[in-house]
């Protein structure tokens, strides 16, 4: 690989986003450990389950109006918008004190709110990147942008646990806040990279590039994919507490460690071999690793699922991504990256509400179990159906 090849991946602004994204995803995944604000305050697995999906589905149902605003506005003024969201909203939860009974209509209203902010960052970055990475390292350049998530959903536990057991929750809600603030900054740094020009190009709707097969048959796997992302950030942190395991942040750690190694390192293959020929094991290697959770005894027994799990989650996400935006406009990829992240944000949704559910009535492990299922559903889902669809219809918006 030559120098010149490597400077048109790592741009200036590649490396300004790369950090911003840091600090909006660190700002989300300290929310993994929110489930222990819900329960501290009286709340059991159902409100769990309701309250972490509520936030999910605001980001879900706003996304045809997020991304249609990423589209038109630009990219760097939609995610500026969105940073404003994430710097404000964690810190107006300090407010909240005694039981949840007392303030649950208030908390379901910051939830809603802060969903459509954390839509609009996840689908802006997103779109912002597809659009300044060059088209033959496309996968490449998705997974190590996407590494600056992974160690961001490792470092918020991490970061958050010291501070909840120190500070408590007032601390901690700042401390979000505070990483909001950061992101918001950074983006200041980075110019525009899509202005809406007078194109008939932008008269496509959400909803009629979403009818596509190839954008509906990515969508049906990203949901997938979300339903054990919800396990990953919703059940993880009450079920090790539950267990009486000191180290909650081992399994995100390992979890994160691996997928980031599993980016560096096997990024370029899917660009060599293909998205599609790569996406079905992945999803086999998260259903394996979310199954071994029922065998967890120990805080170090925790690296196992994490190591495996992470691995599935390094090949999944650049993937899923890579097959929506290749070969596709500029003028509607905000629309196509706000179906896939909106779907996978949908899958998290449903995960998190039916979990909720299995949890309260029958307990954490046959959470971990409907989790491998629905996973190794997807995967014989796209070897028998989907994969066709995937490859045959590439394109097809004949822009």
């Amino acid at each position: 690989m030559t120098q010149s090849s490597l400077q048109r991946l790592y741009t200036r602004q590649f490396l300004i986003i790369w950090v911003a994204n840091f600090f909006s995803v660190i700002s989300m995944s300290t929310f993994f450990l929110f489930p222990l604000f819900i329960t501290a305050r009286g709340g059991n697995k159902v409100d769990i389950g309701f309250l972490m999906g509520v936030m999910t589905l605001s980001s879900v149902l706003s996304r045809p109006l997020v991304s249609q605003m990423i589209d038109k506005i630009g990219r760097k003024r939609s995610y500026f918008f969105g940073t404003i969201i994430n710097a404000v909203i964690p810190a107006l939860h300090i407010l909240f004190q005694g039981s949840i009974s007392d303030f649950y209509i208030p908390l379901i209203a910051l939830r809603i709110v802060h969903g459509i902010g954390l839509g609009l960052c996840f689908t802006a970055t997103l779109t912002y990147v597809s659009d300044i990475v060059p088209k033959e390292r496309l996968n490449e350049g998705l997974g190590m942008f996407g590494v600056t998530s992974l160690v961001a959903m490792a470092a918020g536990p991490t970061l958050a646990e010291p501070i909840i057991r120190n500070f408590g929750f007032s601390a901690y809600f700042l401390t979000i806040s505070g990483l909001g603030l950061s992101a918001l900054i950074m983006q200041f740094f980075i110019p525009e990279t899509y202005v809406r020009g007078a194109s008939t190009a932008q008269s496509l709707s959400f909803f009629a590039v979403l009818k596509r097969k190839k954008i509906l048959s990515i969508s049906i796997m990203s949901a997938f994919f979300g339903i054990g992302m919800s396990t990953q950030g919703v059940f993880i942190a009450p079920y090790i507490q539950f267990l009486g395991l000191p180290n909650i942040s081992i399994f995100f750690i390992a979890y994160s460690t691996t997928a980031v190694l599993t980016r560096i390192f096997g990024s370029r293959l899917a660009d060599k071999v293909g998205e599609e020929n790569i996406l079905p094991w992945a999803f086999l290697l998260s259903a394996f690793g979310y199954l071994s959770l029922i065998y967890v005894q120990s805080s170090w027994f925790l690296i196992i699922p994490g190591l495996i799990a992470g691995c599935g989650h390094g090949l999944i996400f650049p993937c899923l991504n890579a097959l929506a935006i290749r070969g596709e406009p500029i003028q509607i990829r905000g629309k196509i990256s706000g179906i896939f992240t909106g779907a996978m944000d949908g899958g998290m949704f449903l995960g998190a509400i039916v979990s909720g559910y299995i949890g309260e009535w029958f307990g954490f492990i046959p959470i971990f179990i409907t989790t491998f299922l629905v996973l190794v559903t997807g995967s014989g889902l796209f070897l028998a159906v989907l994969k066709k669809s995937v490859i045959s219809n590439a394109g097809e918006a004949g822009i």
